[in-house]
């Protein structure tokens, strides 16, 4: 039987943008050229993480052959130079999310340790007995076990947002639930299991309306949708480098000014602090009150190089390319007897989660990795999910700009190759 899942609803501002020069672009991605069994790669795995880019690959290199230094204090010529480049990545940081000021930019690992940051520091100060944390039934791991955690120390209580069968959350319950023991509401801007764009600034503009802060985790959106943390008036949002062409190891946490001037160090050691002494410690102005310690220089320079080159292309016209591929995807996937997407929201950015009728997921990744297509087989860390469709597991192929129609072409034929194998 054919699963026919409706096609994604078409944004028209960003699909009448100009089309990527998508050969071009895949010369500068290394890894894309090599062979995986015998063939051509086939790369649809980028949701776990993101290929890099040979101009983010230079960066690296070059830092650590002409200006490997520690940042901050020192005087000589490498740590400035060092310290310059590490500075500049947060000053382009700031620009990529449109932030009001550097201050706002925390480096961290990435969106993990972000969302420990608020829940650790924020969560810990501001919560209280009874008090209420309201997240959503979309979430990866790393945005439920945090708050779990939290919750349970302080007595409170954590809410979810349910959602329908189209992977689409339930606004009006999510209204019901906002009270006056919410204390933060920390939301998943696009699903990495679904593919689904939430409504992050009505979202936002509700809890607002109650005097709620709001986290997002943009780890999945920052690679595909251009962002504005003002005009989304968000109070945290969090996203990981190595999802969007940067180094795997860091991150970025955005935080209103005020919100982070108010918060406790989440971590002690140096560079957090202004003085010492065994009876008082001072510690830094943000956003290095949250840096402890020796930060992943290379990586935030790398994530600088990443965003330089994402930029120089446009978010707006990825977003435009990618959604072409993921209706075209859609389309072909949906013609398959047997298989059934799971995800079909009207707003999804490029994520295509099948099941195929009585075969696993993990075989099905099995026989596609024999063909050179990489995919991504499991719960995508996303187990509450996979119990709301009443599944074990997904297969999920995941689209960048580097993809092409002719990939997704490779992956049907594969799919053909899966049920050859297990008929």
């Amino acid at each position: 039987m054919s699963a026919m899942s409706p096609a994604p609803r078409r944004r028209a501002s960003l699909v009448d943008s100009p089309l990527l020069d998508v050969e071009k672009i895949r010369q500068d991605f290394p890894i894309l050229r090599r062979e995986v069994r015998g063939k051509p790669l086939v790369y649809l795995d980028s949701a776990a993480t993101s290929q890099k880019p040979q101009a983010v690959i230079d960066a690296l290199v070059r830092y650590y052959t002409t200006e490997n230094s520690n940042v901050h204090r020192g005087i000589h010529l490498l740590s400035e130079e060092a310290t310059q480049e590490y500075e500049g990545a947060r000053t382009k940081v700031q620009a990529f999310l449109n932030a009001s000021s550097p201050q706002e930019i925390v480096f961290v690992r990435g969106t993990t340790e972000g969302i420990n940051l608020v829940a650790g520091s924020y969560g810990r100060q501001n919560l209280r007995e009874g008090d209420e944390i309201i997240i959503s039934a979309m979430e990866h791991h790393s945005n439920i076990v945090p708050w779990q955690i939290l919750c349970q120390e302080k007595g409170a209580r954590l809410r979810v947002i349910p959602m329908n069968d189209s992977g689409e959350l339930l606004l009006e319950e999510y209204e019901r639930m906002l009270g006056p023991r919410t204390r933060l509401v920390a939301v998943v801007h696009v699903s990495n299991s679904l593919g689904t764009i939430n409504p992050v600034e009505e979202i936002i503009r509700l809890a607002h309306r109650q005097g709620v802060p709001v986290l997002i985790d943009g780890a999945q959106a920052a690679p595909h949708l251009p962002l504005d943390v003002r005009k989304l008036d968000c109070d945290f949002y969090v996203f990981s480098g190595h999802k969007i062409l940067g180094p795997t190891g860091i991150g970025v946490l955005y935080g209103k000014a005020s919100l982070l001037d108010s918060m406790p160090p989440y971590q002690g050691g140096g560079d957090m602090i202004k003085s010492v002494t065994f009876e008082k410690t001072v510690y830094n102005d943000i956003p290095y009150r949250f840096e402890a310690g020796t930060p992943h220089i290379a990586g935030a320079i790398g994530l600088g190089a990443a965003i330089d080159y994402l930029s120089a292309i446009g978010l707006d016209r990825v977003a435009a390319y990618e959604h072409q591929l993921l209706e075209y995807g859609t389309e072909r996937l949906s013609q398959i007897r047997g298989l059934r997407i799971i995800g079909t929201a009207r707003e999804k950015a490029a994520v295509l989660s099948f099941v195929l009728d009585g075969i696993h997921p993990h075989d099905i990744g099995t026989v596609l990795d024999s063909e050179g297509i990489a995919i991504r087989t499991g719960h995508h860390c996303t187990q509450p999910v996979m119990a709301r469709f009443g599944i074990p597991a997904t297969a999920r192929a995941s689209l960048a700009f580097y993809n092409t129609k002719q990939e997704i072409d490779v992956l049907v034929r594969g799919i053909d190759k899966v049920f050859e194998v297990f008929s």
